[in-house]
């Protein structure tokens, strides 16, 4: 497992839910994994090669990002297991904590990830259709342990749905009642996908944000629609998350970590530079 300096802060941050919202603010480069390969798509379509997930992983842990998520995006669709050997490579170079997700459905594949480097797991697909995973995988491993990651999508209606399988299958769960249930079940923080937002560039989904942030005892990560560095200080004061989370304008090196962080406390919003 990961350890070293640079976890220390970030680990209690995440590890406090309750009233986390004073700490300090976390910024997390997402590798979307397809075939190997780090790639990122719009409202989660039109996917593109974005580069060696390896060599991501090393520039972002020496570029100041807080926490790493390294998401298979095939593994539930395709039915196989989250790619242990890259998780293991990548877990080799980096100092700061590591969560992995896709594909996991069992406490056995929680034990080989973690055996292999990642510090956390987030599940989604598998936690839905068999809520008692989150349970039982809080109980081996520790709530801590637990991202629940939800994609979600506002539709007509002005309400807020959970979607599976990568964003391919609606359900009618409303996002804040499958939050509250997973929490209660112990996931340890949320991972909140917009997939309105995803790839657009024109912010993150605030309200929803917001919603969960202001309702939940855990952390919540925005994810989903970062553009500029105003969207992150936007999501943070107005969506209240702990973290935000972006993949393509860090991979095209739009906006590099170091800036946005010296950017951010200038704003008077507190990150570990």
């Amino acid at each position: 497992m990961n350890d070293g300096p640079a976890n220390t802060e970030t680990l209690l941050n995440t590890h406090l839910g309750a009233g986390v919202h004073g700490l300090t603010k976390r910024i997390i480069p997402c590798l979307d994994i397809k075939d190997g390969r780090t790639v990122k798509g719009i409202n989660f379509e039109d996917i593109r090669d974005a580069g060696d997930p390896v060599e991501l992983a090393i520039l972002y842990s020496g570029k100041g990002a807080d926490e790493l998520v390294f998401l298979d995006i095939t593994a539930t669709i395709e039915k196989r297991k989250t790619l242990v050997e890259l998780v293991k490579r990548i877990a080799a170079n980096i100092n700061i904590p590591f969560t992995v997700g896709g594909g996991i459905s069992t406490v056995e594949d929680v034990g080989v990830l973690l055996k292999n480097g990642a510090d956390k797991v987030s599940v989604n697909t598998a936690a839905f259709k068999h809520p008692a995973l989150i349970e039982q995988l809080s109980n081996e491993f520790g709530s801590q342990c637990v991202v629940l990651a939800i994609d979600t999508k506002k539709e007509q209606d002005g309400e807020w749905y959970v979607y599976l399988d990568g964003g391919r299958t609606k359900t009618e769960m409303k996002t804040t009642e499958w939050a509250g249930s997973a929490v209660a079940l112990g996931a340890g923080e949320i991972l909140l996908t917009s997939m309105n937002n995803d790839g657009t560039k024109n912010g993150f989904a605030l309200d929803i944000t917001a919603t969960l942030s202001n309702t939940l005892p855990v952390p919540v990560i925005a994810s989903g629609g970062a553009g500029s560095m105003a969207h992150f200080k936007e999501v943070f004061e107005s969506g209240n998350a702990d973290a935000a989370l972006a993949a393509s304008i860090f991979h095209y090196k739009e906006i590099e970590i170091t800036d946005l962080k010296n950017y951010l406390s200038e704003q008077g919003i507190r990150v570990r530079l």
